[in-house]
């Protein structure tokens, strides 16, 4: 089968390898059928973090499964399946406690087969991380799949990010941060009832999604502008709830600015420094957040079902699609902004 490696900055290249097999009693192998170049890949795939060379990528996929191991009962052969970046176990405390991104079974990030850029994928806790789809992917449309898609991780982020924050109806919401979990962000708050949803966004293309998606006003100034604005936007009063969809220090400095006191942040931009955190001590503000809750978000939360349903159309942050075979150009258009978020289509 064909995989997609990173080889070093700047370079994606294709391999041929051995199809996964079954290795433990919870394993599914997944013949993908749709898969996403993620914004959290820009930061190893543009030199700034590191990262092995010659190892497998991508962590967001749907697809088809084609076995299970003895263990798995939830799905079965022929099921199609959201595939979650998250491997949760549903038994050890995180899971319990809905907080699945944490499992404490989770060993996928040490699986040389755990590449979601490919045509077959080894899962592993499939017994209780996949999320299991009506139908047959035959049944739906192209925008219907690309929904679908942003479940295994945009659309569970973006959710994570004002579940943690506690957003609640009537509340006035900030999001930092316009690409596609900062986009997804929009329609989780909005879901959850927010009356006033301000997003930072310095493009045209994203800032009318985030309108299309329930977004109230648009601030495009930068730095020190930005929060003088946000701040005007409220009456000076400040946001209930900040959700950070970056992970830089300006980005949560930023945050604890705009915030009223009691505020809660949550932050699902990746880390790249640890900011100060002082001015939560003396604001009385609150910063949560951390990796997703896919398969609870999906599942226990409903995301799945407002996909299903029509109510909710998060694949809209997919504005270019490619084939596997152009796995470059498909992270090339993401690192060049001119795609919000790269499509890979896989098989039919």
């Amino acid at each position: 089968m064909k995989a997609a490696y990173f080889i070093a900055p700047g370079k994606i290249i294709l391999k041929e390898v051995a199809k996964p097999e079954i290795k433990q009693a919870t394993d599914a192998v997944i013949k993908i059928v749709r898969a996403c170049v993620c914004g959290s890949d820009m930061w190893w795939y543009r030199g700034i973090n590191q990262r092995d060379s010659n190892t497998r990528v991508g962590h967001e996929a749907i697809g088809v499964v084609e076995t299970v191991g003895s263990q798995v009962t939830k799905v079965k052969t022929g099921d199609f399946v959201v595939v979650p970046f998250t491997h949760g176990c549903g038994k050890c405390a995180a899971c319990l406690a809905g907080f699945d991104g944490n499992c404490e079974n989770n060993h996928a990030s040490e699986d040389s087969e755990n590449g979601y850029q490919a045509e077959y994928l080894r899962y592993s806790n499939a017994n209780w991380g996949l999320v299991k789809i009506p139908g047959k992917p035959q049944d739906y449309s192209e925008s219907q799949l690309n929904d679908l898609l942003t479940l295994s991780d945009v659309m569970a982020t973006g959710y994570h990010a004002a579940y943690t924050a506690e957003v609640k109806p009537g509340d006035a919401v900030a999001i930092i941060g316009d690409g596609a979990v900062g986009l997804c962000a929009v329609i989780a708050a909005k879901l959850m009832g927010a009356k006033q949803i301000i997003i930072l966004s310095h493009h045209q293309e994203r800032a009318e999604l985030a309108v299309a998606f329930g977004a109230t006003d648009i601030v495009s100034t930068r730095d020190k502008q930005a929060v003088l604005d946000m701040l005007t936007i409220t009456n000076q009063a400040g946001v209930d709830a900040v959700l950070e969809c970056v992970g830089n220090e300006s980005s949560i400095q930023e945050a604890q600015q705009i915030s009223r006191a009691g505020a809660i942040i949550g932050r699902v931009g990746v880390p790249q420094n640890e900011p100060s955190a002082n001015k939560l001590f003396w604001s009385n503000i609150g910063l949560r957040g951390g990796i997703a809750a896919v398969t609870t978000h999906d599942e226990k939360h409903g995301l799945l079902t407002a996909v299903l349903n029509g109510d909710i159309h998060p694949g809209q942050v997919f504005t270019e699609a490619f084939h596997l075979d152009q796995i470059q150009a498909a992270y090339e258009a993401m690192d060049e902004r001119r795609a919000i978020k790269s499509l890979i289509k896989i098989t039919a």
